[in-house]
């Protein structure tokens, strides 16, 4: 069996091992195994790192849009208010399970681990 590149894995929302599986048992929840193969996925943890991804790629997105419209069109601020929050939390929405898939199935491909200090590093004998 190969795995899947962890890219496809993430966007789909599958195993980082093999790509049949569904990750996530809610929205954001991630299963504790693999429906397909029987990978445990309590071992890794993407922790805030889709959060801080999602929050860079919208706001990269929002505002050059909120500021094109308000030096277009001077819309009063309300209609700012009205137009731009529900379009970023649109977007929050749709991008966070990817992301957090896809950096899941990163940290599975190359065995990411949290750091320890108390181990002896192997490569210094």
């Amino acid at each position: 069996m190969t795995e899947p590149s962890p890219f496809l894995a993430g966007l789909r929302g599958r195993c980082p091992r093999c790509g049949e599986g569904r990750l996530f048992s809610g929205y954001l929840k991630i299963a504790d195994t693999c429906e397909a193969c029987g990978l445990d996925f309590r071992g890794e943890d993407a922790g805030d790192g889709p959060a801080v991804f999602i929050m860079f790629a919208v706001g990269f997105i929002v505002v050059p849009l909120a500021l094109v419209a308000e030096v277009a069109f001077s819309p009063p601020l309300w209609l700012h208010m009205v137009l731009w929050i529900p379009v970023s939390l649109a977007l929050i929405l749709i991008m966070l399970p990817p992301f957090k898939a896809t950096l899941y199935a990163l940290q599975y491909k190359h065995a990411a681990h949290e750091g320890r200090l108390d181990e002896p590093d192997d490569d210094q004998g």
